[in-house]
């Protein structure tokens, strides 16, 4: 009989314990703690082309430009007819219909210097600054330099030319006025001028976030050395890149499944040019990566023999480079290109492809480079999992031994402050455990008490009718 009570209240304690751990089993990550823990490992990368660029100068024909003056004074002897606002929209209209018979080039070049900026994405694979991104990012070809470096300079040379008319002149150019001559450099200084680049360079960044305990996050530009890359597409556009003198940066887990299933959700992060670019944002707000999510609608063949995943997850200019994830936060592939509307020639929503995992690890073990989890990183999603779980005094913890090893940990001391504020409201899980323990205990004990007084008694009415 004793026996049975004893296995009775076991049975009540084991039900009371297994309810209270049943929370502590890994659940999938959501998407809130999917960014909390992927993000600060997503960076920047922007490759600088400098050069001095020699054009050829051009300048006006003094004797044609004076006979288009005298004709249009002539239009107006009295000066009553024309403003000379509109005197001026005559001409600046005569030399954009015919800018090849007022304009020609001359013997003496311009010397400039100018910078070429290439922005995307990339991530950490380990904490001591493994870096991967996409090949074209970072190694474009002398063609599209070469356009750049003009548009860049034609630019500058053309504003210049028109602030001088401008000045010399003495009038203030219309918008539409502009516009016009604008458009007459370009045709001069496309047939007529000539360009040379000189000392051509690149110069590869990684621009990463980093908090220092401030209201506002900062960023760290440091070089970075190419280790290995592919080609372009229709290559394998892959390329790995090093930090030096870092460690225990925030890095990312690269999936060891080969095979991803079509209809998984995936998870891109990283710095589409729409919004890095957008007027209306804070410069700061730069230095935290963008979030979209899709699914894996495909896994296709490429042109250049390897599989592509495609997906709907959205990515434009810039997101080149970013890590995609599945719902564990692991990457599994390389956001790399996107479709084109054949009717307008801009990109198509929905339809964006990624080269997978199995294609990076092929350039991971070329380079010898075994993708690792930093120290920070375990202890920070280590935090992570407990904050979510609402037990703040070991998440709180946990941030500070992260804190030890990397103090300008992204979004660090965000997650410090905020379980301060819990447990300082008494919101601390375990606290409330702690603090309950006992009256908790004293409730399981009387219910079982009653149960097992319960039991007795019907044990003792049976016993009596048998007898």
């Amino acid at each position: 009989m004793k026996s049975s009570h004893s296995n009775i209240l076991a049975v009540v304690l084991l039900l009371f314990f297994l309810t209270q751990s049943i929370s502590l089993i890994a659940q999938p990550l959501s998407d809130e703690q999917n960014y909390a823990g992927n993000s600060p490992a997503v960076a920047m990368v922007q490759t600088v082309f400098s050069a001095t660029v020699y054009v050829n100068r051009v300048a006006i024909n003094e004797r044609r430009f004076n006979l288009l003056v005298d004709s249009v004074k002539k239009l107006d002897t009295s000066g009553k007819m024309l403003s000379a606002g509109q005197k001026l929209d005559l001409i600046v209209k005569a030399l954009y219909k015919n800018p090849l018979r007022f304009f020609s080039p001359t013997t003496e070049y311009l010397r400039q210097q100018h910078r070429i900026l290439s922005n995307g994405t990339g991530f950490f694979v380990t904490g001591d600054g493994y870096f991967i991104t996409n090949c074209h990012v970072i190694d474009r070809d002398s063609s599209f330099i070469r356009q750049q470096f003009i548009l860049s300079t034609f630019q500058e040379v053309t504003d210049a030319n028109i602030a001088a008319l401008q000045a010399s002149w003495a009038m203030t150019l219309t918008d539409e006025q502009r516009d016009l001559l604008y458009n007459s450099y370009s045709l001069i200084y496309s047939q007529l001028s000539s360009m040379i680049l000189y000392d051509l360079q690149k110069d590869i960044y990684i621009i990463y976030r980093a908090d220092n305990g401030g209201d506002k996050p900062f960023q760290i530009k440091k070089p970075a050395k190419l280790i290995v890359k592919g080609k372009a597409m229709p290559g394998k556009d892959v390329a790995i890149l090093k930090l030096d003198d870092v460690k225990n940066l925030p890095s990312l887990k690269v999936s060891n499944d080969s095979i991803t299933p079509i209809g998984e959700k995936v998870l891109v992060y990283g710095y589409p040019e729409p919004a890095t670019t957008n007027i209306f944002l804070a410069g700061e707000a730069n230095s935290d990566p963008t979030l979209t999510s899709g699914i894996i609608s495909a896994i296709k063949q490429s042109i250049g023999g390897f599989p592509v995943i495609q997906m709907d997850a959205a990515i434009t200019h810039g997101s080149s480079g970013s890590p995609v994830c599945n719902g564990k936060g692991e990457v599994i592939g390389l956001a790399t290109f996107g479709s084109l509307e054949q009717a307008t020639g801009s990109l198509a929503s929905g339809y964006n492809f990624a080269i997978p995992v199995s294609v990076i690890k092929e350039f991971l073990d070329s380079a010898k480079v075994k993708p690792q989890v930093s120290l920070a990183t375990l202890l920070y999603n280590q935090g992570l999992d407990y904050f979510y779980r609402e037990f703040f005094n070991k998440a709180l913890k946990k941030f500070e031994e992260v804190q030890k090893l990397n103090s300008n940990y992204p979004r660090l001391n965000y997650y410090e402050t905020l379980c301060t504020n819990k447990i300082d409201a008494g919101e601390d899980r375990e606290s409330f455990m702690q603090k309950n323990f006992f009256r908790i205990m004293a409730f399981i004990l009387v219910i079982g008490g009653i149960y097992i007084f319960y039991k007795w008694q019907k044990v003792k009415r049976e016993t009596f009718h048998n007898n």
